[in-house]
């Protein structure tokens, strides 16, 4: 089964914005068997979206669209959506009550007529109730395809996806199964790993495809399988990867999960009942930032402290001035004094924390660009890893998160 994505709001276009409502939507969707054909971001502009429906319409069976339902009159999605399936906009008296309601009690302006247009929808949409929001979710039929409108701010969609139209669809029609496994590679380059396992990729079925996926200082490879049969792509695929650990084991670190390495990270603290704290300096809090935007992270994540300055790491972290001239303020040594500190300060089973140069000046250390430390402290050793990140700022800063969660979720799976 096939499905599109179009996104409407000049917003994209101009890139004030990052489209990712695209890829939630097409993760969701490929978890129950559908698969995306094309994602598509448009104007705020008739002729653009009504010549976006029919080409999506004419392609697929599933179009969800995002963005374009609020009050303001440059959200014409509605209206449009009305001429291409020749409906028309009615008002829908629960639609307005939950407006009225979200008004009166969380929002201090006083409710407009914009606001209550909200409630106009097209006379023949399923509506879907949009608990957090005043625009709600549609659902339209038109020859035989079906064509889904959520609003564009993102937690708004995510719930209504969730909620609504995951299970619509799944109860709606009839889907093949995808089955997916990521293996993570570290220390070759895509080219030479496509050369040591060329033969084996020639002999896989016709129903598993290989992808590879650089990104990171890491290449990952993934298999995916579709069918009618569940049992037979999951045989398919560990089969395949079986056979590509002996390819290619030297290389091998492990598996990813479609969840994030955060969220996996979080699993496996609430699991054990483990604690973690963080110390970060170059990072500048972007670790806490990954863990505590996962619900229920209050568990496991007790805080962290962001020791920008030199200065900071002694009065703050209570890293010794002397470690710190002996070493210097970017070493192992001031690494794990961060990482041991700051699990006695936040009283926690583990710790991590950084320190490094990310240019693009050296600061207060003479380090090259690009040499980061990253520590460990957990309940029975600490210790610190030196790496060299390259020299772009932003990558130097989003390989060591990567790294500094990766070495976490490794030291923890051995407790």
């Amino acid at each position: 089964m096939l499905a599109e994505i179009i996104t409407i709001g000049d917003e994209i276009l101009i890139g004030q914005i990052v489209d990712t409502n695209s890829a939630i939507i097409a993760r969701e969707l490929n978890r129950i068997g559908v698969s995306v054909y094309q994602m598509t971001s448009v104007q705020d502009d008739r002729a653009h979206i009504l010549k976006a429906l029919a080409e999506a319409g004419s392609r697929v069976q599933l179009v969800i669209i995002t963005g374009g339902l609020g009050p303001t009159k440059d959200d014409i999605t509605k209206h449009t959506l009305c001429e291409f399936l020749g409906d028309t906009l009615v008002e829908d008296p629960q639609v307005l009550q939950h407006i009225e309601d979200l008004f009166r009690k969380y929002i201090s302006t006083p409710i407009s007529d914009l606001n209550r247009k909200q409630a106009l929808l097209p006379s023949k949409a399923t509506v879907l109730h949009n608990a957090y929001g005043t625009a709600p979710g549609m659902w339209m039929e038109w020859k035989g395809r079906v064509f889904i409108s959520l609003p564009g701010v993102q937690f708004e969609m995510k719930q209504l996806l969730l909620d609504k139209v995951i299970p619509k669809i799944s109860a709606t029609f009839e889907r093949p199964y995808i089955v997916h496994k990521t293996i993570v590679t570290y220390g070759l380059g895509e080219s030479a790993i496509a050369e040591r396992i060329s033969e084996w990729e020639d002999q896989l079925p016709a129903f598993v495809k290989l992808a590879y996926l650089p990104n990171l200082g890491k290449v990952r490879l993934r298999l995916t399988a579709k069918g009618k049969s569940r049992e037979l792509l999951s045989d398919a695929i560990e089969a395949a990867a079986k056979q590509l650990y002996a390819l290619i084991g030297d290389i091998i670190h492990g598996e990813e999960e479609e969840d994030t390495i955060e969220t996996v990270l979080g699993r496996l603290l609430t699991r054990k009942k483990l604690s973690l704290s963080t110390a970060e300096s170059f990072t500048g809090g972007r670790i806490a930032g990954l863990l505590t935007a996962i619900p229920g992270s209050s568990a496991y994540f007790m805080g962290g402290i962001v020791s920008y300055a030199t200065e900071a790491k002694m009065n703050v972290l209570h890293v010794p001035q002397e470690l710190i001239k002996r070493h210097s303020v970017v070493s192992g040594e001031v690494a794990v004094a961060m990482a041991e500190n700051v699990r006695k300060i936040m009283k926690t089973d583990f710790a991590v924390a950084t320190t490094g140069n990310a240019g693009p000046e050296k600061g207060d250390s003479d380090a090259d660009i690009g040499i980061v430390f990253i520590a460990v402290a957990g309940p029975e050793h600490s210790f610190a890893e030196r790496f060299q990140m390259g020299n772009h700022r932003e990558r130097i800063v989003q390989k060591s998160v990567h790294k500094a969660l990766e070495m976490l979720h490794k030291e923890i799976l051995k407790f």
